[in-house]
């Protein structure tokens, strides 16, 4: 009941702002229309008599007798609209009925599908309440006020620290997986998670301080997979691409079916291919088989661009003998024998038969599977 006097007494106050200035009738000027009118007939007299007595010559009192005449047309005229005016009160009433049509549908509307008599709930109340009926942020909110009084809760800092990362919020995840070591002691989990915060605050870049706590979690457990993963990232960050490829291979290989670290490392290992190609002379083994974490199409369509790349090279530049060994081996781990064959073939016209690089790639061939017999024709 209380919620509808309120609203009734604000819905009255707001209407009658707006209402009075609508309703109220133009003050009326007709006592100071008649005032000046009675002004301006007595210039005309006094003008008549300066006339007489020779005060003033005709054209001016002529003059003088015009303007006087128009003011009085004007003065009448203004008459005429104030008249208009009152008579116009009907339309005067359109914009006070529009007025007060907003409150009275609004509160039909708000009787119908409002909840006027759901009582409030206040954020102390709200996170009284059963946390399974809590949003997240009401469970945040929570936790950081019973952290804000109990600052030497390991316990924790250590569940909210996670729910800090998804919400990324990364400095606050980093400090309270900080506050989670410091009370509770250093674990791979917990280390690994402060270095995880860390490199997603500094933007992807793995500086000292998420190094640390990644070697920190390996000392814990050498086989923590999410510390290996942003290692083998900072391999990378270094430029020491190769170390990076061999790590996210031995991730690949070695993590189950299911693991996300696995397919992390097989969308690292196929990143890592394209960047190599981009700068060597051509995709070896170790990029194209970090395709297969690829689906089919995708897979095809960054081998089918490094070995077209490389190809364009060997073209411009048919004397690169490891060039050719590459493009031979792309071809080979393609499953397609007998394009490699056909570069083989390449490789020894342009190099020249009885060269050393050109005996080199055939041997090379061989040692992959391609018989001397096969080779040329």
């Amino acid at each position: 009941m209380l919620f509808w006097v309120i609203a009734a007494v604000l819905t009255l106050g707001a209407s009658l702002a707006v209402l009075l200035p609508l309703a109220a009738r133009p003050k009326s000027e007709s006592s100071d229309t008649a005032h000046d009118l009675e002004v301006y007939r007595d210039q005309l007299s006094e003008l008549d008599r300066d006339l007489d007595r020779g005060l003033i010559q005709p054209s001016e009192a002529e003059q003088a007798r015009a303007e006087i005449g128009r003011r009085i047309l004007r003065l009448s005229a203004a008459r005429q609209e104030q008249a208009g005016g009152e008579r116009s009160f009907g339309l005067r009433l359109i914009p006070v009925i529009a007025v007060l049509a907003v409150p009275l549908v609004s509160w039909a509307v708000y009787a119908r599908l409002g909840s006027p008599d759901i009582p409030s709930q206040p954020l102390s109340e709200r996170l009284a309440r059963n946390p399974a009926d809590s949003t997240v942020d009401e469970l945040v909110a929570r936790a950081e006020s019973h952290l804000a009084a109990n600052p030497s809760d390991g316990r924790g800092w250590e569940v909210l620290a996670p729910i800090y990362m998804r919400m990324q919020r990364f400095s606050d995840s980093a400090r309270a997986y900080d506050n989670a070591i410091r009370l509770l002691g250093s674990n791979a989990d917990r280390q690994s998670g402060l270095g995880e915060a860390l490199v997603n605050a500094a933007g992807g870049r793995i500086a000292g301080d998420a190094r640390a706590a990644f070697l920190a979690a390996l000392e814990h457990d050498p086989s923590d997979a999410r510390s290996q993963f942003f290692l083998a990232m900072a391999s990378a960050q270094d430029g020491r691409m190769e170390d990076a490829v061999a790590s996210w291979k031995r991730m690949r290989d070695s993590l189950p079916e299911g693991s996300p670290w696995r397919g992390a490392a097989g969308q690292a290992l196929a990143q890592a291919g394209l960047e190599m190609a981009e700068r060597g002379p051509g995709p070896g083994q170790e990029e194209v088989e970090a395709a297969t974490a690829m689906s089919e199409q995708d897979r095809a369509e960054m081998i089918a661009g490094m070995v077209e790349r490389l190809d364009e090279r060997l073209r411009e530049n048919p004397q690169d003998g490891e060039g050719w060994k590459q493009l031979i081996r792309s071809h080979l781990v393609l499953g397609d024998a007998n394009k490699a064959r056909d570069v083989l073939a390449r490789a020894v016209e342009a190099l020249g038969a009885d060269t050393e690089q050109a005996k080199a790639v055939i041997a090379f061939a061989a040692s992959n599977g391609l018989k001397m017999t096969e080779q040329v024709q």
